[in-house]
Parts: structure tokens; C-alpha cells; sequence
């Protein structure tokens, strides 16, 4: 079967942060007074151009100006980076153009110019209103700084403003967990990213992990509370960590979870590409922001490429798909993959006779509730 080509995001990375928190393994580097911003955004005009070449005229849907802690950078800084963006590319009228930047005074700079500058949507990395949990997470802003930034994105003129908080952090209690969703539904931000602290490789807490993180059963019974309480406040889950008023669910990021395609600007980004040949490729930019940097002054930046087998889309697609408890519909897995559902009949059979996965009426495949609290193990039964 042929492969639909899908829509089309725009992902910039933006690398730098006040301080690396221990917890984040996302390729981001400590600024310090060095970082040098405005040679970043020179090779990043450069790539913009280069990527126009790949989008070979597509329109772009979505926006993401991702990180590190991209309001570091000045809004005149980003209103040229998005300016680039707009004279090389089509970008559709009504494009989601997101930011984020976290809440401390020194992180979130100037909203109000970010907004003139052309982003529409901004993404506040609060994490948690406790200032103990805060200071075990190694953040920088206070419980206070949280309502001060989110009154000033509002007032900036964001009515698309979404709010990061995680659980299960070290000496978190069910009551000091359900005390931050509670400050959280008082401001009540269109959209809520809600999401389990992990021990990543290559971070702070992996290689020391902290003391006192709640145990399986205790994190568990925070985020089925933590649900219930964010479903009770009017938000709708469409996403694992996912939550929206209506009309605010992120495009940009259901793109990636229903298997569209995205270009990759700036230091170790990744990208997807459907070719016009019907192949579909992943690929990525050097991951270091000096070498990334160097390779685009020199003309010598060349990402490393990947072209997907059969297997890998299969399994990617559902990687991706089975994080929403909508599902995937037959359809849509022909038509971003190219295969018949037989490719995976066997694994979604098993899967589907372990209570895992369920079928409806139109070809619908959803993961149960217990797929979804054993995510990882529904996904890995599809690997090829």
C-alpha cells in the first residue's frame, strides 16, 4: 500500500540553560556568560534554508522552539529565527508556534516580546508548586515565580499556555502530590503535561539516584488521583501525560504521536521525512552545539541518515500511537506506514487476548487501562 505523505512540524532546538537539572537527559548545555547565541542563530538561519530544500514546498502545520531553555534567547533573537522560518518555508495560517522557557525570573525573559515576535503558544516548565520538591529537582524558580509567569503570559496574550508538573519526586506524599494538581486547577492553563519523574541514562539521578522516591504502588495511586483530579478540573486526557481544555491539545506534538513527518533545526535534532519516493527517513544533527555550530559555517554539516524498514515503521508508528487512549484506526496505519495490519496481526493478537489492547467498531484499536499503565510492556510487544 502507498504511504500518505502526512503533515509536515518544524522542530528548532534551542540548547542552552541557566543550570542542567540532574533529572534531564535532553541534549541542553549549562550558558554560563560564553554561550555563543548569536553565532547559534546564524548557523541556525543557515539550516532553516537547508531544510526548506527538504520540504520541497510542504506547508508546515506546527512550530516547536524546543530545549535547553529557548527564552534565554531574546525576542528579537526569536523573532528572526521565526522571520527565516516564514520567508523560506509555507507556513499554514493558522501554524501552532510554540516556546518554552520555565518560570524564573531569568528564564522566561521578556514573554510580551515572545509573543510579538510570533509565538502563539508558550510552555511553562513548573514542574512542581512545593518549594521542597523544587529544590530536590535542582530548579531554579520558586512556587511564586510559577503564578508571576503564568499572569505575565496571559497577559502577554497567550491563550494557548501550557504547565509541566511531575510526580513521584524524592519524599513526595499522595497529599503533596494532589496539593500541586489542586494550585495547578486554580490558574487553570489550557493545557496540563503531567508525567512521572525517570531515572534516564546519563543524568545526575541515574548515576545517584535519590533517596525516598515513592515505590510502584504509591507512584501509581498519585497519578490515577492525579488523573481523576485533572479530569474532575474539565481537562481531557489525549495523551498518556496529556491534557487540554478544549481546543488546546498540541498540535505539534500529536503530529509526532499519530506518525507525522518533522524537520530538525539545530544541535541534535532529530527529523522525520516521507520522500517522495515513498521511503521514510529519520535523521539528526550534530549533537554538540559548537560542532553543530562549525559544520554549518563551513558548509559541512551533513545529518546522519536513516532510511526505516518495514519492521521499524511498524513498530514506531506504534510507539507513538498506543500513548493515546483514542488509539489508531486500521486506516491510519496503512496509510502512514504503508503495511496491512497483518504486518503486526500476531503481537496485536497476543496483546489484545493479555487485556492489553481492545478493538472497536470501524477498525479502532485502544489501549485498555491496563495497557496504558503497563505502556512500556503493550509497546514492546511490537519490536521487531
Amino acid at each position: 500500500m502507498k504511504i500518505e505523505t502526512p503533515p509536515l512540524s518544524l522542530y528548532i532546538h534551542l540548547p542552552w540553560c541557566v543550570r542542567k537539572c540532574p533529572y534531564c537527559d535532553f541534549n541542553s548545555h549549562t550558558a554560563g556568560d560564553s554561550a555563543p547565541r548569536g553565532r547559534y542563530v546564524a548557523a541556525l538561519l543557515d539550516d532553516l534554508a537547508l531544510e526548506a530544500e527538504r520540504a520541497d514546498g510542504r506547508s508546515i502545520e506546527s512550530i516547536f522552539l524546543g530545549g535547553g531553555t529557548p527564552s534565554l534567547f531574546a525576542p528579537d533573537e526569536i523573532g528572526q529565527i521565526l522571520g527565516a522560518a516564514k520567508n523560506d518555508f509555507a507556513i499554514a495560517a493558522d501554524c501552532e508556534i510554540t516556546m518554552e522557557g520555565n518560570p524564573g525570573t531569568v528564564e522566561r525573559g521578556d514573554l510580551a516580546g515572545f509573543r510579538r515576535a510570533g509565538v502563539n503558544r508558550m510552555s511553562l516548565g513548573a514542574q512542581s508548586f512545593d518549594e521542597e520538591m523544587l529544590s530536590a529537582l535542582g530548579r531554579i524558580h520558586g512556587p511564586d515565580e510559577i503564578l508571576v509567569a503564568f499572569d505575565d503570559a496571559c497577559a502577554a496574550g497567550f491563550d494557548s499556555i501550557n504547565i509541566d508538573i511531575m510526580f513521584g519526586l524524592p519524599g513526595q506524599t499522595l497529599q503533596m502530590a494532589l496539593a500541586d494538581i489542586e494550585k495547578l486547577c486554580e490558574l487553570q492553563p489550557p493545557h496540563v503535561s503531567y508525567y512521572q519523574l525517570t531515572l534516564e541514562p546519563n543524568t545526575v539521578f541515574f548515576a545517584r539516584p535519590p533517596a525516598n522516591l515513592p515505590d510502584d504502588d504509591l507512584s501509581w495511586e498519585i497519578q490515577e488521583q492525579g488523573h481523576r483530579a485533572l479530569r474532575d478540573a474539565g481537562y481531557l486526557q489525549y495523551e498518556i501525560s496529556a491534557f487540554a481544555q478544549n481546543g488546546h491539545r498540541c498540535r505539534h506534538n500529536l503530529n509526532y504521536w499519530t506518525f507525522g513527518d518533522y524537520l530538525a533545526v539545530g544541535a541534535g535534532a532529530h527529523g522525520k521525512l516521507t520522500g517522495p519516493d515513498g521511503v521514510i527517513r529519520r535523521y539528526q544533527k550534530p549533537l554538540h552545539p559548537l560542532t553543530y555550530i562549525e559544520e554549518m559555517h563551513k558548509g559541512s554539516c551533513k545529518p546522519i541518515m536513516q532510511a526505516l524498514t518495514a519492521e521499524d515503521m511498524g513498530f514506531e508508528y506504534l510507539l507513538n500511537a498506543l500513548r493515546l487512549p483514542a488509539g489508531f484506526s486500521e486506516s491510519a496505519f496503512s496509510s502512514r506506514t504503508g503495511l496491512q495490519l497483518d504486518a503486526i496481526e500476531a503481537p496485536l493478537a497476543k496483546a489484545q487476548a493479555d487485556g492489553l489492547i481492545e478493538s472497536s467498531a470501524g477498525g479502532i484499536w485502544q489501549p485498555t487501562p491496563l495497557g496504558l499503565r503497563f505502556l512500556n510492556d503493550l509497546q514492546a510487544r511490537f519490536l521487531p
